[in-house]
């Protein structure tokens, strides 16, 4: 009889959920190498030589871009807005590649001042540029500004790379063959821009701001971009790195509180890549020989995909340019 129970209770309370739990395991492992995990960038080529500057390269998946280029032997610029976590990366991307040639530049995207202080210290300081990979973003951010007022997701996600990339186009063009990557977000579905001028407030372009209408505006720059520079030898390509697990979402326990922002955190870490996943589709735009000549494209899971039919609008593109263009004080 007490056998009977406690076998009784042994499958019920042990036996059961074992087995469910070892099911569930087994169907996220499906479901990581088929879904989760994406396509892997096997590119073996070589940057001996060759220079790279990788925007908010201290985390995240720029963090895991630089750390790869540097393991090619290329001369790695990372440039981050916080001097003490741009060092931080720098001293262990070079411990664990052995590469000493990685340097940090401070860039601060939501202030244009730094943004051309960089610029400038780049031509003092470097001969050649032959990777741009615009990687730094910003989310959750909804009251904040930039320096010159603009909001800050839309002024560092866009205006901010937009004059960057632009100061730094002679550099590349002298380093041709060379590449701009642009990160966008497959998010950019969900955005629309409103270049409404002013507001009662007198701000300029009040609805310019968040994180969507930021990614689309992401691709339609690399667009509009690489229209501009064909016969250079300078591509621009854009992607969707995936739904990654990074520091953005530390958030999540200070928004919702300890126990449900704890279990919101455990959900996505289930459900997301990791950093070095998804900076496979950059590190691919990079490098990848085969893509020497493909400008203009938008990439995920390190193929060619399609964006969304706003992010094709050529005429959306140049008018994104043209204000862009003025609110940069680009000449």
């Amino acid at each position: 009889m007490g056998d009977d129970l406690l076998a009784k209770f042994w499958s019920k309370w042990f036996v059961i959920p074992s087995v469910a739990a070892a099911g569930l395991c087994a169907l996220h492992y499906v479901y990581y190498l088929l879904v989760l995990r994406g396509r892997w960038c096997h590119s073996t080529a070589r940057l001996d030589g060759k220079t790279v500057v990788i925007t908010g390269a201290n985390a995240g998946i720029g963090r895991e871009t630089a750390l790869d280029l540097a393991r090619r032997g290329g001369r790695i610029i990372l440039a981050c807005r916080s001097r003490e976590r741009g060092e931080e990366a720098r001293q262990d991307i070079i411990r664990q590649t052995n590469n000493q040639n990685v340097v940090f530049r401070k860039l601060d995207l939501a202030s244009l001042a730094s943004v051309r202080q960089f610029a400038e210290e780049m031509y003092r300081e470097e001969g050649r540029l032959d990777i741009l990979i615009n990687n730094a973003g910003l989310c959750w951010h909804s009251d904040e500004k930039t320096a010159e007022g603009f909001d800050l997701q839309f002024g560092v996600n866009h205006f901010g790379h937009f004059l960057l990339t632009n100061l730094l186009l002679d550099l590349l063009k002298k380093s041709a063959p060379s590449r701009i990557v642009v990160v966008s977000s497959m998010m950019h579905t969900h955005g629309k821009l409103d270049f409404t001028p002013t507001n009662k407030h007198g701000d300029r372009y009040p609805n310019l701001k968040s994180y969507w209408p930021s990614k689309l505006a992401n691709i339609l720059f690399a667009r509009e971009l690489s229209r501009r520079l064909e016969g250079t030898g300078v591509t621009v390509n854009s992607l969707h790195p995936g739904v990654i697990y990074t520091d953005l979402w530390d958030s999540i326990k200070a928004d919702h509180g300890l126990v449900w922002g704890t279990i919101m955190k455990g959900f996505c870490w289930v459900l997301m890549k990791s950093a070095r996943e998804g900076a496979q589709t950059t590190i691919h735009c990079a490098v990848e020989e085969t893509l020497q000549n493909v400008t203009g494209r938008y990439f995920a899971d390190c193929s060619i995909a399609e964006e969304s039919e706003d992010a094709r609008d050529d005429g959306l593109a140049k008018k994104l340019w043209e204000v862009s263009a003025e609110v940069t004080g680009l000449e």
